[in-house]
Formats: structure tokens, sequence, C-alpha cells
């Protein structure tokens, strides 16, 4: 199992990207990339999006120490992307965790890749309808 600190040295590394060209491509300094390899110091959301995406790993690997496939989660990262900058990052985590959860449902049957598309599809518009609706009954509203 590798930690967090191994996974973005050892990605950085095979990209052949020095630290400083890391922390440029996601907007921070040197210093915070050789935080993140040697002490583990894990970025904010919005950085660890970043990071992963520069890496070409999924932000989950990042995250869990338990997940050892760089790819793991990356075909719902742009439903959820689509859904943090549109509500924010707790409705960020709340379609990661659906999508997460209802993607056992393909675990050991014969679904392409056409077929998952289509269903993390469905499921992201119905998240963002209730959301929206949500937002319209109890959101704040705004002064006349």
């Amino acid at each position: 199992m590798k930690t967090f600190a191994e996974k973005v040295r050892e990605n950085r590394l095979s990209l052949h990207l020095t630290q400083e060209e890391l922390g440029g491509l996601i907007g921070v300094s040197k210093r915070s990339v050789l935080a993140y390899e040697t002490k583990g110091i894990r970025p904010r959301s919005g950085v660890m999006q970043k990071l992963a995406a520069a890496l070409g790993v999924s932000a989950e690997y990042l995250r869990s120490d338990e997940v050892e496939d760089p790819l793991y989660g990356l075909e719902r990262a742009p439903y959820v992307e689509a859904t943090r900058a549109r509500f924010g990052e707790k409705a960020a985590r709340e379609i990661d965790y659906l999508m997460d959860r209802n993607a056992a449902l393909f675990a050991g049957g014969e679904v392409t890749q056409e077929q998952k598309d289509a269903y993390f599809e469905a499921v992201m518009q119905a998240y963002l309808a209730c959301k929206q609706a949500a937002r319209a009954s109890y959101g704040r509203k705004k002064n006349p």
C-alpha cells in the first residue's frame, strides 16, 4: 500500500517533472510539492483535483492509501467536477459517493463502457434536478 506522498513522488517522476514544474502546473510553490512528497501534507480539494489531473491519476487514488489503481474512479470524475462547479464541494462529495456506490452494480457484469457512461449520465442528471429543486424550494430567498 502506497501513501499519498509516495504516489505523488512516483507519478511526478514517471512524468519526468521537477517539483517546480509540477507546482507550476497546479498553481502551488515548489515548497508545497516538497511538503506533499516528504511530509504527506495533502492539499485542499481544488488543488487535489489539479494535482490528480496533472499526474494523470484520479483524485480518489491520491486521497486513499487503500486505492492502488491510479485510474480508480476516473470515469466519474467529469460528473463530480461538473457538480463541484455548479453546487460546490459538498455536492461534489455527495455525487461522488452516489456514483461510487452505484458502480458496484457493474461488478462482474458484461456492461459496455457506453452503457456505463449512459447510466452515470442519468444518475448525474437526476441528482442535479433534485439539487436544483431543493435549492429553489429551500435556498435563500432573494430580496425583491
